[in-house]
């Protein structure tokens, strides 16, 4: 296949619309109208919604950004340092966007703590689709917000992979079949590693889909999975395809590494702490069941 689409889809002089960026957004747009349905179906207050939203969209896009730079591009980005800002060009990394993101439900979780907010709804509420509950009734579990926040995160991943592919950015290697680069200056077929990515992200999405069809009912039934089991599902799926995909990326074996990383990519370094977090987490939860509820257990 020949790929070679401008990544500007619009051009009115100093402004430009790049595909990236109304990709970008279209994830953006589409994970918002999820996690509001969601949000409302499990009984959230209304009034917290955009708080939190607007918190992990700062969060997901500063600590992307942070990631690209200090992960991939220190020297590059600390020369130029204005074009640290063009995030519009690409050049997210999804690893600084989970820590960003993890940061920004941390710091809305300890805010709840402290009383802010309103509270849940009651389950009559909720049935009811009435007014949002007593504030005595907020949650005070971490994971208490997490499942509904993160369902839509994938969905996001993918929009941004697919951008990627448009930028003709974070290519793969060289294969005798694959998509020619051409506004790379490439006359040779790579491996399209972002679709590769972008299939990654939209078939995890499709597994929280799938196992919350009853958790995500409405009210406080019965639960397929624990509290929590859908951020460490969706850690787990997404970055151990990462790292199997990182063997179709163009190669980068870590800086300075003196041997240690054992020819390993930065993506495959980078992925496996989150993945061995998920599986300790899941080990633990299974460990536990005796001890827990029934229904709130995987």
């Amino acid at each position: 296949m020949i790929w070679d689409v401008s990544p500007v889809l619009l051009d009115f002089g100093p402004v430009e619309i790049r595909w990236y960026s109304l990709l970008f957004a279209c994830g953006v747009m589409g994970y918002y109208f999820l996690t509001r349905w969601l949000w409302k179906r499990r009984g959230f207050a209304d009034g917290d919604f955009d708080i939190v939203i607007g918190l992990l969209f700062v969060g997901m896009v500063v600590g992307a950004r942070l990631g690209e730079i200090f992960f991939y591009h220190p020297g590059y980005y600390l020369s130029e340092p204005l074009e640290i800002l063009k995030i519009w060009k690409g050049g997210l990394a999804s690893h600084g966007a989970t820590i960003g993101l993890l940061v920004a439900y941390t710091s809305f979780w300890l805010w709840k703590r402290k009383g802010g907010g309103a509270g849940m709804k009651s389950e009559d509420d909720v049935a009811k689709g009435g007014a949002d509950g007593d504030p005595a009734k907020m949650g005070g579990g971490f994971f208490d917000y997490v499942d509904v926040l993160v369902v839509g995160m994938p969905l996001v991943a993918g929009f941004v992979r697919l951008g990627n592919f448009f930028n003709s950015e974070i290519v793969g290697r060289a294969w005798e079949w694959g998509v020619v680069f051409v506004q790379n200056g490439e006359d040779f077929a790579r491996h399209p590693v972002q679709l590769y990515e972008m299939l990654l992200a939209w078939a995890v999405f499709g597994v929280l889909i799938w196992f919350g069809r009853r958790d995500f009912g409405g009210g406080r039934g019965e639960r397929r999975l624990a509290k929590g089991s859908y951020l460490f599902l969706f850690v787990g799926l997404y970055f151990a395809g990462r790292f199997v995909l990182e063997f179709f990326k163009e190669y980068q074996v870590l800086p300075d590494s003196g041997g240690w990383a054992m020819g390993l990519t930065m993506g495959q370094v980078l992925s496996v702490v989150p993945v061995l977090i998920a599986v300790g987490w899941f080990l633990w939860r299974r460990k536990r069941k005796g001890l827990s509820e029934g229904s709130d257990v995987v």
